[in-house]
């Protein structure tokens, strides 16, 4: 186990009611009387880092009886809370395999190589169980930590572990990643139940999937589920004989029909089961990377929904600070040939993501030039953890570093031209090129994937050209009077090529935030 440095340290759990609870650690010793509810909590005063595995020895006494629990082997660091869905999830031994593309292999290998030297005890990871529980918030949980050393590192989260690996080198002290997500999630579930009660419109859209869940619960017969999953299976089985006398591909077998209380999509069910068990446990923040799902599901109120489960996760901690860093979608499928608007719900969750920066001690890590056109599960999640790793070390810890690529910041017109105008220019703006693994190299190439409108609202590809340390300029030439201009609006903008000189990425937007 790892514990956070530098922040109290709550230690919590269930005894006898009356009971004298003493949990004794790291020098401080404290108890406190187990009220009527059999609960009890007691908060260590601020630790410092520590490598040196230590003992925690929590004992309870009552009615001259006493029982007693050593939790052996902790550290004292950075802990940092992990999740979203299967691009959080996605451990060493899934991303090890071979990729989609083969151009990507270079990618595969460099995992393959990390997982088999990984040999660092400091850094460690709880994986949470996955579990579901759609009215109530749980108190108790399931997980496991594991270290990262050959074998158990297999287990990783890709994602968290290249985050955890770079706080571990530039920080020097021991690092926890919590890993607790779920492939193929939106965001509905990961929210606390009372983030939906800040808000009239996510009140209703709560209110609507509870009654929706509950007539399908109350209407749930698993004996006809389960005759109804077995007659498909026979369906199955035929296609699969006929496939094999056509010499076709074999369909897939049906995923067997589940009761509506393993729902995974109902609102607050994974926040209940398997994010509050984890609370009051302290951290440092969260790194989080999930959208996917919600692409074609209210794309355009997912910005409302992610700042609400931040509120919500922070107001649930309770702790003077609470970091959370959100990983942008990375480009995925082919890309369009001509500019597209809102109907490109990939680029509205993008879009949606980048309006996290509005909230206080949150950041965003553009992934627009890492992914891949034929695989949702990206291979480069270096690249993923080092980038949401420059937001924490810059914020969280206070080092002096260009943490984001350009990131807009307003636009003037200037006759038949508009003037873009960015923040986090680093050292200058400039046309780079990504390749694969490689850094970012600066190009002697024209700028890509601007796109214009006029008052008839017909977008088409624009001119673009780099004309001040933090400026570009972008126009077309039978566009006089230019109303919007957008970057990157893709679910693969290949090409875009506007970048900072310390190699980071422009995100996606748009002039018009409405």
């Amino acid at each position: 186990m790892v514990l956070q440095r530098q922040q109290k340290v709550p230690v919590w759990g269930t005894a006898q009611a009356n009971a004298i609870v003493n949990v004794l650690f790291a020098g401080q010793s404290k108890s406190v009387k187990v009220n009527l509810d059999g609960n009890w909590r007691i908060d260590l005063d601020a630790l410092r880092a520590s490598a040196e595995p230590q003992m925690m020895t929590i004992t309870s006494k009552w009615d001259n009886k006493m029982k007693e629990i050593k939790i052996k082997d902790v550290l004292v660091g950075e802990v940092w809370l992990c999740s979203g869905q299967s691009n959080m999830y996605r451990p060493f031994r899934m991303l090890m395999g071979e990729a989609t593309d083969p151009a990507y292999e270079p990618a595969v290998a460099y995992l393959r190589n990390e997982a088999a030297t990984a040999n660092d005890p400091l850094f460690r990871q709880f994986k949470v169980g996955n579990s579901f529980s759609v009215l109530e918030e749980q108190t108790n949980g399931r997980g496991e930590w594991s270290k990262a050393i050959p074998v158990e590192v297999n287990e990783f989260s890709g994602t968290a572990y290249f985050f955890g690996k770079e706080l571990r080198q530039k920080l020097n002290v021991p690092v926890a990643i919590i890993s607790c997500n779920l492939g193929a999630t939106r965001i509905e579930p990961w929210m606390p139940i009372n983030a939906y009660e800040k808000n009239s419109s996510l009140k209703a859209y709560y209110d609507g999937e509870i009654a929706a869940y509950k007539e399908n619960l109350s209407n749930w017969d698993e004996q006809k589920a389960n005759t109804a999953y077995k007659q498909l299976l026979v369906e199955w089985e035929e296609k699969v004989k006929s496939a094999e006398t056509k010499g076709e591909k074999a369909p897939d077998k049906p995923r067997k029909i589940e009761s509506p209380a393993r729902d995974k999509q109902v609102p607050g069910t994974l926040y209940n089961a398997m994010v509050h068990p984890l609370v009051p446990f302290a951290v440092k923040g969260a790194i989080w990377y999930q959208g996917e799902s919600n692409t074609d599901n209210s794309a355009n109120d997912y910005g409302l929904r992610l700042a609400a489960l931040v509120e919500g996760w922070r107001a649930a901690w309770g702790q003077k600070q609470f970091f959370f860093f959100c990983s942008q979608l990375a480009n995925y499928r082919s890309p369009n040939k001509e500019p597209v608007g809102d109907e490109d719900g990939w680029a509205t969750i993008s879009y949606q993501q980048s309006q996290i920066l509005k909230l206080n001690n949150t950041g965003l890590a553009v992934l627009n030039d890492i992914g891949e056109a034929s695989d949702i599960h990206p291979k480069n999640k270096m690249e993923v953890g080092k980038r949401l790793s420059l937001w924490a070390l810059h914020q969280a810890y206070g080092q002096n570093i260009v943490y984001s690529g350009p990131l807009y910041k307003n636009a003037e017109v200037k006759g038949s031209k508009m003037v873009i105008h960015f923040d986090n220019a680093g050292s200058g703006l400039m046309v780079g090129k990504k390749q694969l693994l490689n850094p970012t190299v600066e190009v002697n190439e024209p700028l890509k994937r601007f796109q214009i409108c006029g008052a008839d609202q017909q977008w088409k590809w624009a001119e673009a050209r780099i004309i001040d340390k933090n400026k570009v300029e972008v126009w077309h030439p039978r566009i006089s009077q230019p109303i919007e201009v957008r970057y990157a609006w893709s679910s693969n903008p290949e090409g875009a090529n506007l970048y900072n000189k310390e190699g980071l990425p422009a995100s996606l937007f748009k002039t018009n935030n409405n």
